[in-house]
């Protein structure tokens, strides 16, 4: 019997599914780590469970206390989960340009949400920034701890794919693996993962696939940290270097923008059947880019990271897309213009 032990034991384990598509264009195996089946239907999910056992351990945080942090969505997602699954409570601080999606999933799972506009991290209102405000108040007042999760400079978060995602990636590939590649939001997954097969392949080969907006495909091919353009996705992109990060190298690091991510994305969709968020599409055409820098016969992994129905009034709204310039796929542009028949 291969039964999990409540929501907890059924993060991770994910599967790895091979992408038709980009394989054959590309003469190389290019396999997408499936974490949007992960029970909170992210990659964060990992991280969260992390976080919050090591506050545990630590004794800054007891059954029945708070965990605050600030979050594009999927890492409060996760919190929240975990966090009702072991008896705390959850506050969450959102940008409020994030998707409503994300929003209605947080209230579900009874976070209490608090949303702020969207500044810049060196404003001190930045919902960094404020979610760790709010955590050092509950703090004084809470009789079983309150904790600032801190996804971005708590390194129990790298410590999760140093952990699971990376062993779980060789494990299933027999150790074949040429090359990993994802985009950054906090800078766990890729670094965690990063440390864990350089340590059992040295010469593995490590990417970046960074959105416009972000500053990271900047600092890792000149050192400066700078930036250009934007981006429609959520939750990667990155200005700074992170606790996370602190001490990665990087041997490919690509910038992908838009117009090249969304047509990825909107091709799975359409031949593959897999649905996902716009993070998969930057981190697909990234394992593209790697594939094709390699050469045919390689293996390159990149993350799934969560569902497309998670932005679904915005990725597949073709009046969003063409507000930002990028193409709309034929079959969505049917869907918008013809009405299912009954007759």
């Amino acid at each position: 019997m291969d039964i999990r032990n409540g929501v907890i034991e059924a993060i991770g384990n994910t599967p790895l599914i091979r992408l038709r598509r980009a394989s054959e264009e590309t003469g190389c195996t290019i396999l997408g780590k499936a974490e949007f089946l992960n029970p909170g239907q992210s990659v964060k999910d990992r991280a969260a469970l992390f976080i919050i056992r090591d506050a545990l351990e630590r004794g800054t945080l007891r059954p029945g206390g708070v965990i605050v942090e600030g979050t594009a969505g999927n890492t409060g997602i996760g919190i929240a989960m975990v966090a009702n699954a072991m008896g705390m409570r959850t506050v969450i601080v959102i940008p409020d340009t994030q998707s409503q999606e994300k929003k209605d999933t947080l209230r579900l799972l009874g976070a209490d949400l608090v949303e702020v506009p969207a500044v810049p991290y060196a404003n001190p209102n930045n919902y960094v920034k404020v979610s760790g405000r709010i955590a050092e108040r509950l703090a004084r007042t809470e009789p079983q701890g309150a904790i600032w999760a801190n996804q971005f400079d708590n390194v129990a978060n790298r410590q999760a794919h140093v952990e699971t995602t990376g062993p779980e990636i060789w494990e299933q590939t027999g150790g074949k693996v040429d090359g990993f590649i994802c985009a950054v939001g906090t800078g766990g997954t890729l670094a965690g993962v990063a440390m864990a097969l350089r340590e059992r392949r040295p010469d593995v080969v490590i990417g970046i696939a960074d959105p416009m907006g972000a500053a990271l495909y900047s600092y890792y091919t000149t050192g400066v940290l700078a930036s250009s353009g934007n981006s429609i996705t959520e939750g990667i992109g990155q200005g700074r270097i992170t606790a996370n990060l602190e001490g990665l190298t990087i041997d490919a690091p690509f910038q992908i923008p838009d117009e090249e991510a969304i047509p990825v994305l909107f091709d799975l969709l359409e031949h593959e059947g897999l649905c996902l968020g716009p993070s998969s599409g930057v981190n697909v055409a990234g394992a593209i880019r790697l594939a094709r820098q390699l050469g045919p016969g390689h293996t390159i992994v990149t993350m799934l990271c969560d569902y497309g129905t998670r932005y679904q009034s915005r990725l597949f709204n073709p009046e969003f897309l063409r507000s930002k310039g990028l193409p709309v796929p034929a079959w969505l542009e049917r869907k918008d213009s013809v009405g299912p028949d009954f007759a």
